[in-house]
């Protein structure tokens, strides 16, 4: 197992450049780009609601990564100590794509993950809030 931590603050211009590491980091282990790509997506996706929901929008705050590659799989564990979500439930989409017009503009985050990535987690334990992503590699 290999293992490597990030820290950002919670402002949105930490995000990409977090990203680009953690990128850096799966590409060294061997991921494939495709599945790196997928995994920027839900990391941008899952900073961005941390920022906005769980800090309201607050810059000072902080965030914490552990990416683990194992064998068979990573996981990407992101950690605050904001307001804990109430409950991790995937809307359901339900729009005509051929409108764009009149697409959600909001919710469409926890649903993009749970289809780029194998398996996600949320849990509250002393005060932090964490939140796991694992894709399979086999």
């Amino acid at each position: 197992m290999v293992e490597q931590s990030f820290h950002i603050n919670s402002d949105y211009g930490n995000v990409t450049l977090v990203n680009k590491q953690i990128r850096f980091f799966l590409e060294l282990h061997g991921i494939e780009q495709h599945i790196s790509n997928a995994v920027e997506i839900c990391l941008t996706e899952a900073l961005n609601n941390v920022i906005k929901h769980s800090y309201k929008n607050d810059d000072t705050k902080s965030i914490d990564l552990i990416v683990k590659k194992e064998t068979n799989y990573f996981e990407i564990t992101i950690i605050d100590n904001g307001l804990p979500r109430k409950n991790l439930t995937v809307s359901k989409l339900d729009f005509d794509p051929q409108d764009i017009n009149n697409l959600p503009e909001s919710g469409m985050g926890l649903y993009i993950i749970e289809q780029l990535m194998d398996e996600m987690k949320y849990y509250t334990q002393d005060g932090k809030n964490y939140f796991l992503l694992k894709k399979w590699l086999i």
